[in-house]
């Protein structure tokens, strides 16, 4: 079996899927708390 050597492995990949899953978190938290506001003003 081959040893591990930090540093080698090409994680650009792994990269790109973080960013889009923390693109989709925050607009989708953004999204969350502009429907929560809008039903808070409309209920009023």
């Amino acid at each position: 079996m081959a040893e591990h050597k930090h540093g080698e492995m090409d994680i650009q990949e792994q990269e790109k899927t973080f960013h889009g899953f923390i693109r989709f978190t925050k607009w989708g938290v953004i999204i969350v708390i502009g429907v929560l506001i809008f039903l808070a003003l409309a209920n009023a």
